[in-house]
C-alpha cells in the first residue's frame, strides 16, 4: 500500500502499482485544485524515480506479481507483471503532469505507456486481454491467470472493464489549451474545436503514425485576432535516449530533430521550448503545418543496474516497441543475438496483424552460434500472441554487449 507515510512526504514509488499511480495522479488532481505546492513537489520526486528506477523500456509498471507491486530501484525482470492496469494509469498520471509543467516528456512516456504498456493488453479484435505483460515469453508459463495466451474474462476483470472504458477516451488525450496556446500530442487523424482565450480554433490533423513520420496540419476557422501560439510535440526518442532520464539510451547516441513547414516553406528558425516546436501567428484558415519526424530502427540499452538487461538490447522505431516470436524463427525467439552495426529494413505489411510495420535485420540464432545467421522478423510489440503459442523476447543479446 501507500499509506506507510503521508503523500506529501514521499518520493518513491512503492506498493501496488495501480493504486499507487492512480493516487500519484489524485495527488496532482489536488495540487491543481488547491495550490498545495507540497503535492507538486512529492509527485515531481515519485516520477522521477519510476521513471529513472521501474519503468520497463514498454512504458509498463509494476515489476512483481507479489502483490501487484513496483520492485526495488532497476527491478525490472522480463517476466514482468506491468498489468494494463498499470499502464492506463501511468497515461492518467503523466497526463497530469503535463497539464502541471507543460513539458513534452510526460506525454513522451504518455505516447510510450499507450502504443506498447496498455495496447499490448488487448487483442486486435477487441475480445482477448492480457492481465500482465511480460517482455518475454518462453510459450509455455501461464502468466495470464493461468494461460499463456489473452483470456475473454477473468476472475478479476479490472482490465478489460478499464481498457473498455479507456480506449474510447483516447483522442482526448491528443490536444491540449491553454490562454492563447494550443497543443498537438498525439498524432492522430481527425478533426478538433479548441476553446482558446481569443475564441474558437479548428484543425484538421491526416497522419498515418507511428508508421511514418508525416504528419499534416490544416487550420479550418480561426475566430481569435490576436496570434495564436501552435506547440507542435517534437518526440523525446529523437534525442539520444527514448526517456528523459538515464535509464535507457540508444546504443549508437545519435540525436535527430523533427522538421517543421509553413504553408509549403520550411522553417528554418522555430522556436523551441519543453519539447515543442512553436509557430506563433494570425492563422488563416487554408493554413498548413507539415511536421516530419524522422523514423529509423534504433537500439536501446538500459542501465547497468538493470541485472535482466545487461549485455541486451531492445529495438524500437518511434514510440513502438518491437519483439520476436517464435513462429518468425523456426520457433525459437529466446536466445536471439544482433550486431549493432546490421542493418535494417522496414516494410509496411497490411496483410500482417491488421497492418504493421515490420523490422527485418539478419541475427545469430543463441550467444553460442555467433558463426551462424539467420533472418531476422520484428514486429510491434502490442501485436504478439495473435498466431499461436511460442516464445517471444523484447531483449535481444548483443555481440559485444559488454562493451558500452
Amino acid at each position: 500500500c501507500q499509506d506507510h507515510e503521508p503523500v506529501t512526504e514521499q518520493r518513491e514509488a512503492v506498493g501496488h502499482a495501480v493504486r499507487a499511480t492512480y493516487m500519484y495522479t489524485a495527488m496532482a488532481d489536488v495540487a491543481a485544485l488547491t495550490g498545495n505546492e507540497a503535492y507538486v513537489t512529492a509527485i515531481d520526486g515519485i516520477w522521477q524515480d519510476m521513471a529513472a528506477r521501474k519503468l520497463y523500456i514498454t512504458g509498463g509498471i509494476g515489476a512483481r506479481y507479489d502483490a501487484e507491486a513496483f520492485g526495488d530501484a532497476y527491478e525490472l525482470p522480463h517476466l514482468a507483471y506491468a498489468e494494463t492496469c498499470a499502464a492506463i494509469a501511468n497515461v492518467y498520471w503523466n497526463l497530469r503532469m503535463f497539464q502541471r509543467h507543460g513539458d513534452a516528456r510526460y506525454i513522451d512516456l504518455l505516447e510510450r505507456s499507450l502504443y506498447n504498456g496498455v495496447l499490448a493488453g488487448l487483442s486486435l479484435d477487441g475480445t482477448e486481454f492480457f492481465y500482465p505483460n511480460p517482455l518475454s515469453h518462453d510459450g509455455q508459463h501461464g502468466f495470464n491467470r493461468g494461460s499463456g495466451s489473452r483470456q475473454t474474462w477473468f476472475d478479476c476483470s479490472c482490465c478489460p472493464s478499464n481498457l473498455a472504458r479507456f480506449v474510447p477516451s483516447v483522442a482526448g488525450y491528443a490536444y491540449a489549451y491553454a490562454g492563447n496556446h494550443a497543443y498537438v500530442n498525439l498524432f492522430l487523424s481527425g478533426t478538433v474545436t479548441l476553446p482558446l482565450a481569443g475564441g474558437q480554433l479548428q484543425l484538421a490533423q491526416r497522419t498515418d503514425y507511428p508508421w511514418s513520420g508525416a504528419i499534416d496540419i490544416e487550420i479550418l476557422a480561426n475566430e481569435n485576432e490576436a496570434p495564436v501560439a501552435l506547440y507542435l510535440r517534437e518526440p523525446g526518442w529523437l534525442s539520444d535516449r527514448p526517456v528523459a532520464t538515464d535509464l535507457y539510451h540508444y546504443a549508437n547516441g545519435q540525436q535527430q530533430q523533427a522538421s517543421v513547414s509553413l504553408n509549403g516553406v520550411p522553417v528554418t528558425d522555430v522556436k523551441r521550448e519543453k519539447g515543442y516546436l512553436v509557430l506563433e501567428r494570425r492563422w488563416q484558415a487554408g493554413d498548413t503545418v507539415q511536421l516530419q519526424i524522422p523514423l529509423s530502427p534504433r537500439l536501446v540499452r538500459s542501465h547497468e543496474a538493470v541485472a535482466a538487461n545487461r549485455g541486451q538490447v531492445a529495438v524500437e522505431m518511434g514510440p513502438i516497441v518491437y519483439c520476436a516470436e517464435g513462429v518468425d524463427h523456426a520457433g525459437h525467439a529466446l536466445g536471439l543475438s544482433l550486431r549493432q552495426e546490421a542493418g535494417w529494413t522496414v516494410a509496411y505489411r497490411p496483410d500482417l496483424l491488421s497492418g504493421v510495420n515490420v523490422l527485418q535485420s539478419e541475427a545469430s540464432p543463441a550467444p553460442d552460434r555467433l558463426g551462424e545467421t539467420i533472418p531476422l522478423t520484428l514486429i510491434p510489440y502490442y501485436a504478439w500472441a495473435h498466431r499461436g503459442a511460442g516464445e517471444m523476447t523484447t531483449w535481444f543479446h548483443l555481440v559485444n554487449g559488454e562493451k558500452r
